[in-house]
């Protein structure tokens, strides 16, 4: 991919440091996946169309504890050898910086979870069906990879398995097709996906189609579920079209929402899809601010997604402060009273994490995402509601599919008070105080 024009090579990031390889860019993952149910059994073929960014005598994929057959670069067999977390690959020959390959690579094996510094992350059996969950680190575990958020390609994924499950991946479903009690199903994503963003989800389901203010929308979910999922999804339609008016068009043809029958600790966003457990659908929208949450992920971290980690909390806190126009815009609490709720609660916890790089161990810290979104309501108290919303429509425009620094974020709000007439040497303030120190700043005005 290209930031400023200028050709760039995602390597490791350095809060997962043994992720990430040198020296590549991949435009396009190829899957083609079959999947035994009973024996938890993966078998593929992945192809990779990839840019060398550097001269390439060898280079690596994160790729875990899956066997590898075969690699074949342009079509010719090549030399590979595997880690517990790593593929290398070996071409007859030096490739040269700026060329363009494909790389073919068969591999199977039991896909299982891989561990991390906040769990385990990746592939996992559910008691029938299988759920990914890859942030920030489990692409890996299902298929080969430069498993850093930089690296944004476009994916196609054909999925078979035993033709009773249904199958939800990334994107637009092509079409669904069974062949001895076995069912193969397409789907492709068009847009630029992170790879921990990509994801297979299976199980025993039903598929209720919707209208979200003109996005094609589906709820997929056990039979069981149906009028709990009716109930506490019913404002998802209402809800696309406030963040569309607030944030602008969304980014993706579909959005698709899966509740499993099992219990989930907490609900995840995928590329145009968000993941939730039947804990999440009690039918009295007790956790609707969940569900406006992972849907303005699809905004704020799927579309414009982060250059490295340690920006995350340009994910989380807009999706968070995504939560509080919600609930204003739905008659609930306004959002300066959930912001000065939240900054309450904040100012009795501990004061020694820096939002703007907070660190691996603490990147997913309830403090990262609130104090995030408080540091978006203290720029919409500096700069004023006019400026704020015509950022935030900038943002998802300019940056579409891309990949953002917290840099970025300060740049374009001062371009837009500058083009406004407002005085944009207060943002600085705002950022160096929110962002930059441990120390949490006095409620915005």
């Amino acid at each position: 991919m290209t930031r400023g024009g200028a050709p760039v090579g995602p390597a490791s990031d350095p809060y997962v440091p043994k992720n990430g390889n040198d020296g590549i860019d991949v435009a396009r993952y190829d899957l083609e996946l079959d999947y035994r149910m009973t024996s938890n059994r993966l078998s593929g073929t992945a192809l990779l169309e990839v840019l060398a960014t550097a001269e390439l005598p060898r280079f690596t994929l994160d790729l875990s504890r899956l066997q590898v057959g075969s690699v074949r670069l342009d079509g010719a067999r090549v030399g590979h050898r595997q880690s517990a977390h790593k593929l290398t690959v070996v071409p007859m020959r030096p490739i040269e910086a700026g060329t363009r390959f494909t790389l073919a690579i068969d591999y199977a094996g039991a896909p299982r979870p891989r561990s991390s510094s906040w769990g385990t992350v990746g592939w996992e059996e559910l008691a029938d069906g299988v759920i990914v969950a890859s942030q920030p680190s489990g692409a890996s575990t299902w298929f080969p990879c430069n498993d850093v958020p930089s690296d944004k390609a476009t994916f196609s994924i054909r999925f078979t398995t035993e033709a009773p499950y249904t199958v939800v991946c990334n994107g637009r479903l092509l079409g669904r097709t069974v062949r001895s009690g076995r069912a193969t199903w397409s789907f492709e994503q068009e847009e630029p996906t992170a790879t921990y963003l990509a994801t297979v989800q299976v199980g025993r389901y039903t598929t209720h189609e919707v209208d979200l203010d003109g996005v094609a929308g589906r709820f997929v979910f056990p039979p069981a579920l149906r009028a709990r999922v009716d109930a506490d999804l019913r404002a998802v339609p209402e809800m696309m079209a406030t963040f569309q008016r607030l944030f602008g068009p969304y980014p993706f043809p579909t959005y698709s929402i899966v509740v499993t029958a099992d219990v989930l600790e907490i609900p995840l966003e995928a590329q145009s899809l968000a993941i939730f457990g039947s804990n999440h659908m009690t039918g009295r929208g007790e956790w609707e601010r969940l569900v406006a949450h992972e849907l303005a992920h699809q905004w704020f971290g799927n579309s414009v997604g982060v250059a490295a980690w340690r920006y995350i909390w340009l994910n989380e806190g807009f999706a968070c402060y995504a939560e509080w126009l919600w609930s204003e815009a739905s008659g609930g609490r306004s959002a300066d009273d959930l912001a000065r709720y939240h900054h309450a609660v904040l100012a009795r916890s501990a004061h020694d994490i820096v939002v703007g790089d907070p660190g691996a161990e603490r990147m997913f810290d309830d403090r990262v995402y609130k104090r995030g979104a408080l540091t978006l309501h203290a720029l919409r108290h500096a700069i004023g509601d006019d400026v704020f919303f015509a950022v935030l429509h900038r943002w998802t425009h300019e940056h579409r599919h891309g990949v953002v620094t917290t840099e970025d974020l300060r740049d374009l709000i001062v371009s837009e008070c500058g083009s406004a007439g407002v005085d944009g040497s207060v943002v600085d303030g705002v950022f160096a105080a929110w962002l930059e120190r441990e120390a949490l700043p006095g409620f915005p005005g």
